[in-house]
């Protein structure tokens, strides 16, 4: 099998970005943008030695009589870095030489995300040839900091993008979505993720003496499990309830006879759009100055959730795909967090769409050939169906 997004896929696989590195991704895809009018712009974040590689690429539809702020603007969004490769001895071919087998591409960033962002530049380039004077402002937005902290990455552009006061109207993420076949799934929304780390202090004594000490973690236990059995909220149409989870609980001072000063339990709420985070902290709280708990409590909001209910872009993804594959698509919010909770807060519709994701992060990582030219199609097929909702708009 051979075509231009598979061409370009296989180009980006090649290069060894592991996160944060980008190993010349973004140039060469600043090449391929430049000639069809996109503007370039580097927008690289982030301290020496771990510098973070972000690319702004926009193309200013032209249109005669019609003000430029009153056109909308349809986002791309992506990431070039991918994770480690783990043990190379474990892969049947090395990670970074895109190999073709058993119908498959196989090699790191397959399927997480170097395929789609490949189909998102096809995709343009074949709708700029069939539409050269589109009613759309195209951008793409890509970084080498999505699998990594994500703190110098798509925060940063978007953070530059508010104050200027860019408008996005509409992002697409190229996240792999699908479950068995390219469209079956597309994200709408995402559950926001608070973490938390609290350290309940004790007094450590002999595990003899326990009336000379006060065991912390015995001081503990009743707090947390009242907070293990809360009902934080009972979800809604799009998402699943809030909630809370243990994922490290630490305590002892290494001997079986001393009962220790401390314990420090770490956890994580996976919430929706029926709790806030202020919300959340606060009712933690209140459960743990109930149970009179000597403690510091520390906060770490990775993202706040967010959702794109149906509407434009959702009917024209749908459109697509349903045109594309034959698939009526199903709308999930399942899943971890996105770069999409960062372009969430500038942009009001967000939808994530990419291949199965049954192999991403693993050793072998793969896409199967037969989800590649459908995924770029689906992305050139919602670019004509905005465009001519766009036309529609602005008819005389």
């Amino acid at each position: 099998m051979s075509s231009s997004t598979l061409l370009l896929a296989e180009q980006l696989i090649a290069r060894p970005s592991v996160t944060p590195e980008d190993a010349g991704c973004l140039q060469l895809l600043a090449e391929r943008l430049q000639p069809l009018g996109f503007d370039c712009e580097r927008m690289d974040s982030g301290p020496d030695g771990a510098r973070v590689s972000n690319l702004w690429a926009k193309r200013p539809a032209a249109p005669t009589g019609i003000a430029q702020e009153a056109i909308k603007t349809i986002v791309f969004a992506g990431h070039t870095d991918v994770v480690p490769t783990g043990p190379l001895a474990q892969w049947s071919s090395p990670p970074f030489t895109p190999t073709q087998r058993d119908g498959s591409l196989y090699g790191r960033g397959a399927s997480d995300m170097k395929t789609s962002i490949a189909a998102f530049v096809v995709a343009v380039e074949e709708f700029l040839q069939n539409t050269p004077e589109p009613l759309l402002h195209i951008a793409l937005l890509l970084t080498s900091d999505e699998e990594g902290p994500s703190v110098h990455g798509t925060r940063v552009v978007i953070e530059q993008l508010q104050a200027r006061q860019q408008a996005i109207d509409y992002c697409i993420v190229g996240e792999p979505t699908a479950v068995a076949r390219t469209g079956d799934m597309v994200k709408n929304g995402r559950r926001g993720s608070l973490g938390g780390r609290l350290v309940v202090h004790g007094v450590q004594g002999h595990i003899a003496y326990p009336h000379l000490a006060r065991n912390p973690v015995h001081q503990a236990l009743p707090a947390l499990a009242e907070l293990a059995t809360t009902v934080w909220d009972k979800g809604n149409a799009f998402f699943p309830p809030t909630s809370w989870q243990i994922s490290n609980l630490h305590s002892g001072a290494g001997a079986s006879n001393v009962i220790p000063g401390e314990a420090v339990v770490d956890f994580n709420f996976r919430f929706c759009t029926e709790s806030s985070s202020e919300g959340l902290q606060k009712r933690v709280r209140e459960v743990l100055d109930r149970h009179a708990l000597e403690y510091d409590l520390q906060w770490t909001l990775s993202g706040q959730p967010f959702l794109t209910t149906p509407g434009e872009l959702v009917t024209a993804v749908q459109q697509a795909i349903a045109s594309e594959t034959g698939l009526a698509t199903e709308l999930s919010t399942t899943g971890g967090t996105s770069d999409g909770r960062f372009i969430a807060a500038l942009c009001p519709q967000v939808i994530e769409i990419g291949p199965p994701n049954a192999t991403i992060h693993k050793i072998d990582e793969c896409i199967a050939l037969t989800d590649i030219e459908p995924l770029k199609n689906i992305y050139r097929r919602t670019l004509d169906h905005l465009n001519a909702l766009s036309l529609a708009a602005h008819a005389p």
